[in-house]
């Protein structure tokens, strides 16, 4: 087969570009037999893309992780150009890794659509603003639907919000899993690099993290004011907050500012360390000395960050509204991210117990060495074929 992919995010540094490049690299080491052609209009990104895959670059007025924004639309030229370019009659499966970015295309060839989760959907005030960006959104969510001839997702639970939402029937929904880059593992001996120390983060208090966007679905106040309930207990002193993600060119609505309003308004301006996007191997670092990662989001398709964080031995606090308690068992605790009184009792229950967090760390990250990429790939690799059969 010749297989053609959409990779215009493969740029992106975290999220869907991180799924991108794993996934995609992954394609290349297990499967052999069949060829691939990456499409991007990115130039930046075809020497990385060449060196998995042979690329197409695509002249389109602005690169799409440009455009494919919050803020920003795609233009009717840049569509019809990566259209025209990927209906190649050549081509006999093409494969979108996202419905993020993906186009309509009229060929012959079968398309494979990941869909990873269905926020959007299910939270449309906390992460479209206004009508006219709900409206587009769903265009774009029905046109994408209806042109895949597969459609994959990333766990049971977000299979199980398609069925609920769009009411499609559950067999034609495939799991493609996801996993850690393999970059994120336990460090022997763990040291903050130059870039966390610049931020105050020498390794000498103990650390609640945070890793992830700051749209509101993602619940960012909430682990705020939880975290100021125990900022002035006497055993706590000396535990700090570190929220990690970049704010810029969200791809929904963003609560960035509002957030910034929070940490000064609860006067924990001190406590409260900021720093943007981190490149892996600070990330990797930060999560080895880290005494618990939260992701309080309302939803998650997938919920990445907390894999990378058990597989570096970093204990979890998640949302139930995901898959982590099947993915991560015991290797977490789990909450309703309604409730405030839920997220307050489980960081208490961690931070207070260093045998809570050892057996927390043992059993997450024998919970992620399960999930690989590699095994995801080769789910897709017979889910493409299935579907050129068809």
């Amino acid at each position: 087969m010749h297989i053609g992919v959409d990779a215009t995010c493969w740029q992106l540094p975290r999220g869907f570009g991180r799924h991108t490049r794993c996934l995609l690299t992954a394609l290349r080491q297990v499967d052999s037999d069949n060829t691939y052609t990456f499409f991007t209009d990115s130039p930046a990104a075809t020497a990385e893309l060449s060196a998995v895959a042979p690329v197409r670059l695509v002249k389109t007025s602005r690169p799409t992780i440009a455009e494919a924004a919050a803020a920003t639309t795609r233009t009717i030229g840049d569509l019809v150009a990566m259209s025209r370019a990927m209906s190649d009659r050549s081509i006999d499966v093409l494969l979108f890794p996202t419905a993020y970015t993906c186009v309509p295309v009229l060929s012959r060839a079968k398309k494979v659509l990941v869909i990873h989760d269905l926020t959007a959907e299910r939270y449309p005030g906390l992460t479209l603003d206004g009508l006219g960006s709900r409206w587009l959104w769903t265009i774009k969510s029905t046109l994408s639907r209806r042109q895949a001839d597969a459609i994959a997702t990333v766990s049971d639970y977000s299979r199980q919000a398609l069925v609920d939402e769009f009411g499609i029937d559950r067999e034609r929904i495939h799991i493609i899993g996801e996993a850690s880059d393999p970059i994120f593992h336990r460090l022997d001996h763990p040291r903050p690099t130059a870039r966390l120390v610049s931020f105050g983060l020498t390794g000498a208090r103990r650390l609640v993290v945070y890793v992830g966007g700051f749209s509101p679905h993602k619940n960012v106040p909430r682990l705020i004011e939880a975290f100021g309930h125990l900022a002035d207990r006497q055993d706590c002193t000396d535990v700090d907050l570190v929220l990690v993600g970049g704010y810029e060119n969200e791809a929904f609505r963003s609560a960035y500012q509002d957030t910034r309003e929070r940490i000064r308004t609860l006067a924990l301006d001190r406590r409260v360390i900021l720093t943007g996007f981190l490149p892996d191997a600070d990330l990797v670092a930060l999560l080895n000395l880290a005494t618990v990662l939260v992701l309080p989001s309302m939803t998650e398709g997938y919920g990445l960050p907390a894999i990378e964080a058990a597989a570096c031995g970093c204990p979890v606090i998640a949302t139930t509204e995901s898959p982590l308690p099947d993915l991560l068992g015991e290797g977490g605790l789990y909450i309703d991210p309604r409730s405030p009184a839920a997220l307050l009792d489980a960081l208490n229950r961690v931070l207070t117990s260093p045998d809570r967090q050892e057996y927390m760390k043992r059993a997450g990250l024998a919970a992620a060495a399960r999930l690989t990429w590699r095994a995801a790939a080769r789910d897709l690799v017979r889910l493409m074929h299935d579907t050129m059969r068809q």
